[in-house]
């Protein structure tokens, strides 16, 4: 078997049966249309139920692969030179209910996301039900042009994380959603409340990653220079190397420092 699969697993037809008769149980449907997902994700089954509900069916191994990859960052946090800040989950039931939680606070504090409706557990499987938002477009499929027009929303929406001391903590460009020309944020992970200067400025450095294969070290530096003040921009720096190794993000660390230390300079002028 591929060390993908085995590493991402299966959920039992049987035991999806099961998820997917209790939802409609509890929306007092006789039947529901289940579409799943063709989606290369390690943490979760994804499937659209009737066009309404993006449902997350969370296993144990999913829940055992969050933990291996969170003991990774935080070790990648400390190779930064800051202890590690990223938070695991023992099981299912409280990775659905992390993200039903977190969702809901980005809706409260003016974020987009998609409306957080359920998190519970069945058979010993976490599962998720949010608002479906079709038609969306990730970042990665949206025009250069339409990036470099809309990069300084980005960075003041992560700016909005930081002034209610929160992050998202696992910024991708397939976690940024297009829907009827607004951003929407997905997939926040669990970072630790009480150290809001370095995840901001790893939310800040993940942006940066994201945005300079697609519109350049400087224009990227640019358009977070117009919400972060210098000593933020340079606090980025040291998240750089470590983000670069993730394999969800290509991008030249070196221009970006570079580029950062010069906005940072001109910024105290």
């Amino acid at each position: 078997m591929d060390i993908r699969r085995l590493a991402r697993g299966s959920v039992e037809w049987d035991r999806l049966e099961r998820v997917i008769q209790t939802l409609a149980d509890r929306y007092d449907r006789e039947e529901v249309r289940v579409e799943f997902l063709e989606a290369d994700n390690w943490l979760s089954t994804p499937c659209v139920i009737d066009e309404e509900w993006f449902v997350k069916i969370v296993s144990r191994q999913n829940a055992l692969v969050h933990a291996v990859l969170t003991t990774g960052r935080n070790v990648g946090a400390v190779s930064a030179g800051t202890g590690g800040f990223f938070g695991r989950f023992d099981t299912p039931r409280e990775m659905v209910e992390h993200e039903y939680e977190a969702t809901e606070r980005m809706r409260e504090i003016g974020i987009n996301a998609p409306r957080p409706i359920d998190a519970f557990e069945v058979n010993g499987l976490g599962v998720l039900v949010l608002e479906y938002l079709p038609e969306f477009r990730s970042l990665d499929d949206a025009p250069d042009w339409l990036v470099t027009e809309r990069a300084p929303e980005l960075f003041s929406m992560l700016a909005t994380f930081r002034d209610h001391g929160m992050a998202h903590g696992d910024l991708r460009a397939e976690n940024i959603l297009l829907f009827e020309d607004e951003f929407y944020v997905i997939d926040a992970t669990n970072v630790h409340d009480d150290r809001v200067d370095e995840t901001t400025a790893y939310d800040l450095a993940c942006a940066l990653a994201i945005l300079e294969p697609r519109i350049g070290a400087r224009d990227s530096v640019r358009a977070a220079a117009m919400v972060y003040d210098p000593d933020e921009l340079l606090s980025a720096r040291r998240f750089l190397d470590f983000i670069r190794m993730r394999p969800d993000h290509e991008f030249d660390a070196a221009t970006l420092r570079s580029e950062l230390e010069r906005a940072a300079d001109l910024g105290r002028r």
